[in-house]
């Protein structure tokens, strides 16, 4: 929560109390993704008068403002930066208002410190406010920025966490990761809005006390404005507590680096999977429930003679259950290949069912394993030994790539417990097809326009069911320029009759064999 905003919104008051009418005296960097401030009252003849100092640490993977008692510029490999500042007044330190980012005003320019995770930058501002100087130019898009838009107003009633759908998320996007996961507790099981909103309300007067206390959490260091984790010390000044996590954070040797970041990376596919067993579950229940299909084809074949040609529903006596049932029929077909139709569902229907429960037996397999190695981790205490037993359970391969990004970087839907993923623009069809498909997975691609790449993962061992085959080409036809067709030819084959030749665009391939389907587009 270091970058939290409602950290941020007590650490900014006391960055005012500290640089109001101190004049920045030089700004350097002699670390790359490092940057010292230096404020003071005066300099006279190299001496700070009451200086202050202000280390903003922006790397990809650790973003953190800290402030020194001094700090020494190196004689060599240091370099100047936003030198117009030089010699400017500070008027004012303010947080902007829902968003991670402080201001330090001066009085014709604005330095603004936005720290969003691994796109933290430091920003300058002309008296028109243009951006005039960035200290990470490779975040261009912070050049489109300006403080007026930094600032969110943002609706925070009752009424409005009522119209969200009881979704706290949307009123309070800068809660971050930490303080949903608390709050997410807090509300289970509640269904009452009142009394879920007073919860929100209790937990925000808990956000705006003066405490600051420094946790652990998954063996990482963390500042929270919550007493959760294995709290380590608590603070009342929020500079003072931000510099006790940076510096507790930056004392962290090898074999807690590494233990943490595989301990948070099975925690997250260990969260992953109980996401999957939780919706795999329901469908399950769904299908049990509702699949009755193969009883509506029974009924349908007894009452033949009294199904009229081209209507779209009928109602007949179900005997199964001893009352009246309406069955919708396609118009188009005649009452036994409506049967015909409801049978094979059924038949989907009990192949799914069989897909469903052996996916969730594999998975509540490797949720096991991976629950056994956290507790295998968490005793190791020499790094050789760590590094061992993650590469002898291949740790760092699936867990940390595929297990963790392929939802991230695709489209991905599961159908019958076989896994389809959907490229979404040209050059992510390329990564799809090239580095996340092998060769008896199946290719699928609209014909002759521009689409998605659509992936069916294989599985060993089995032929894909023509139910998968066909959803995946609706999603298939769904995500290309024929979507509004009535029909959409879809080419159908292994991936490793699918190649890219050297020059060719983004997302364009050739296909040496192919078979072709029609469907109708739909998607997810």
């Amino acid at each position: 929560m270091h970058q939290n905003y409602y950290f941020l919104k007590k650490l900014a008051p006391q960055l005012h109390t500290e640089l109001a009418g101190k004049l920045l005296i030089e700004t350097f960097s002699q670390e790359k993704d490092e940057l010292i401030l230096v404020f003071a009252e005066s300099e006279t003849d190299g001496i700070l008068q009451n200086p202050f100092f202000i280390k903003a640490t922006l790397r990809s993977n650790f973003a953190c403002l800290s402030f020194p008692d001094k700090f020494d510029r190196a004689r060599r490999n240091s370099v100047n930066l936003f030198t117009s500042f030089y010699g400017q007044k500070v008027n004012g330190v303010r947080v902007f208002l829902n968003e991670r980012a402080i201001e330090i005003r001066f009085r014709n320019q604005t330095l603004v410190f936005k720290l969003f995770g691994n796109r933290s930058n430091i920003i300058a501002f002309d008296v028109n406010y243009k951006v005039t100087e960035l200290f990470n130019n490779k975040l261009a898009a912070d050049y489109s920025l300006t403080p007026a838009s930094l600032d969110r107003s943002i609706d925070q009633t009752f009424d409005a966490y009522i119209q969200s759908d009881l979704r706290h998320e949307t009123l309070f996007p800068t809660f971050g990761k930490l303080v949903n996961t608390h709050l997410r507790k807090l509300l289970e099981g509640e269904s009452v809005p009142e009394k879920r909103w007073k919860i929100i309300q209790n937990l925000l007067q808990d956000l705006s006390k003066p405490e600051f206390y420094i946790t652990r959490i998954e063996l990482t260091p963390a500042l929270s404005l919550l007493s959760v984790g294995e709290v380590e010390a608590k603070y009342d000044k929020p500079i003072e507590a931000l510099n006790a996590f940076y510096y507790a954070y930056i004392r962290l040797n090898g074999i807690e680096k590494e233990k943490a970041e595989i301990i948070r990376i099975l925690n997250k596919r260990i969260q992953q999977t109980d996401h999957y067993l939780e919706n795999t579950f329901k469908k399950l229940v769904q299908l049990e429930e509702g699949g009755r299909n193969d009883e509506m084809a029974n009924i349908l074949m007894a009452n033949l003679h009294q199904i009229p040609a081209r209507i779209e529903s009928i109602e007949l006596f179900d005997f199964y259950h001893d009352k009246p049932i309406k069955i919708k029929l396609k118009k188009d077909l005649s009452p036994q290949k409506n049967a015909e139709n409801y049978y094979r569902k059924s038949k989907n229907e009990k192949i799914e069912l069989s897909r469903l429960n052996d996916s969730l037996q594999a998975r509540e397999a490797e949720k096991i394993k991976m629950q056994g190695y956290l507790a295998a981790i968490e005793k190791i205490e020499i790094l050789r030994e760590l590094r061992t037993f993650i590469k002898t359970n291949a740790l760092n391969g699936p867990v940390n790539s595929n297990a963790v990004t392929v939802a991230e970087l695709f489209k991905k839907v599961e159908f019958m417990g076989y896994t389809i993923l959907i490229g979404r623009n040209a050059k992510n069809n390329d990564v799809l097809t090239k580095q996340y498909a092998f060769k008896e997975d199946l290719w699928l691609h609209a014909r002759d326009v521009s689409g998605s790449h659509v992936i069916i993962k294989n599985q060993p061992g089995k032929k894909f069911p023509s139910p998968v085959i066909e959803r995946a080409a609706e999603l298939a036809a769904f995500y290309s320029k024929r979507k509004t067709d009535s029909l959409c030819p879809v080419i159908v084959t292994p991936k490793k009759y699918v190649r890219k030749l050297k020059g060719m665009p983004e997302g364009a391939v050739i296909v040496d064999k192919e078979d072709v389907i029609m469907v109708v587009a739909k998607g997810e």
